[in-house]
């Protein structure tokens, strides 16, 4: 960050409908946050002019030619090996290289994720990095991670998510001691596998640098009884799926509420009474609102937008890119993993000096 203002790096050719999406959404977030700018990745004659149609904004923006693109189709090894010159890995070298501050795309996922962490690397202190995103809840918003990066998990991974997971949620939605819970198939402490029960084991610590709440289960997510749900990539992105198409059925264009109000006349004029009501509601769960995951525990910021989002939903996901630079999530992460490597490093030697009986 250079005195208060943010550079960001965007995959200009990213995403299921950019380079349209990434252009308007950058001048829309050009709008929200006053002084950022921004380093468009992509084909110059593709973006100039879309870039000049919005007034002011090529004063914000520089393109930077990248005369390749990373497919939706393409394996991360092949982006690794065969698109160096690709939008999104020039825009994840630009912040590697401390061009600029942080990257976002709507590009293939496992690509970016392969690709950012052979550009940035990790924090020291965490094994694999999580992608991570916030979902409405009753009490407003709920922090889960991981939503797929990594299908297995030990007990390890699990502890750094969730320090990771609360400094995510203390950035983002401003609390100071945010609860954290594991996902688990039970609240009790002796239920779900090995692995969990020591992640949760490490975390009770009296020393440990996260609020642990506990064990929570696949309905407290939407309840908000934690503000951070902890989880393996395989769960949680089925979580996540699970949560979305529950959704689509209630809230959708050929949702169970539209239906609803479709079978008498009555019913129609009751829908308009409740109009208001009902474009409240709409706008409480746009799934815009919540775009941008973060692939937490990278040497450096990268969002990731969900790639058929639109305008608005990009603008939202560079917000999220905002927030981790101006909040100092980076420092933040480094203090809490310090603290959770001091808590582990003290159980490791009290378990090894149990196991000689105490001999010295």
């Amino acid at each position: 960050m250079r005195a208060g203002k943010v550079v960001l790096a965007l995959d200009g050719m990213g995403g299921d409908r950019a380079p349209d999406v990434v252009v308007n959404g950058a001048d829309i977030a050009r709008e929200r946050y006053p002084g950022t700018t921004f380093l468009l990745f992509g084909d110059p004659a593709k973006l100039k002019p879309l870039v000049d149609k919005r007034k002011g904004l090529a004063q914000a923006l520089e393109i930077v030619p990248a005369e390749d693109a990373v497919l939706a189709d393409d394996k991360p090894s092949f982006a690794l090996r065969r698109r160096r010159k690709s939008s999104m890995w020039l825009a994840c070298q630009a912040a590697a290289e401390g061009r600029a501050d942080t990257v976002v795309s709507a590009g293939n996922t496992g690509a970016l994720l392969a690709i950012s962490m052979f550009a940035m690397r990790m924090v020291e202190g965490v094994d694999r990095p999580a992608l991570a995103s916030f979902l409405p809840s009753s009490r407003g918003e709920t922090v889960m991670l991981d939503l797929g990066a990594n299908i297995e998990c030990d007990a390890d991974n699990l502890a750094q998510f969730a320090v990771m997971g609360s400094v995510f949620a203390q950035v983002l939605l401003g609390l100071d001691a945010p609860t954290v819970g594991l996902l688990n198939v039970g609240s009790e402490e002796l239920k779900g596998h090995e692995e969990i029960r020591l992640a949760a084991s490490m975390l009770r610590n009296v020393n440990s640098p996260v609020n642990f709440h506990g064990f929570v289960e696949g309905n407290d997510i939407g309840t908000g009884a934690v503000d951070v749900v902890v989880t393996d990539g395989f769960t949680g992105n089925v979580a996540l799926k699970a949560i979305e198409g529950t959704a689509k059925l209630l809230m959708g264009r050929n949702g169970f509420v539209r239906d609803a109000f479709r079978t008498s006349t009555f019913a129609k004029i009751g829908y308009l009474f409740a109009a208001g009501a009902w474009t409240k509601l709409a706008k409480r769960v746009d799934p815009r609102r919540y775009n941008g995951g973060v692939f937490l525990g990278l040497d450096g910021v990268c969002v990731k937008s969900h790639g058929g989002t639109d305008d608005l939903g990009f603008a939202y996901a560079i917000g999220v890119a905002v927030d981790m630079v101006r909040y100092e999530y980076k420092s933040k992460l480094v203090e809490g993993l310090a603290k959770l490597h001091q808590v582990t490093s003290a159980a490791e030697a009290a378990g090894a000096l149990e196991a000689t009986g105490g001999a010295t």
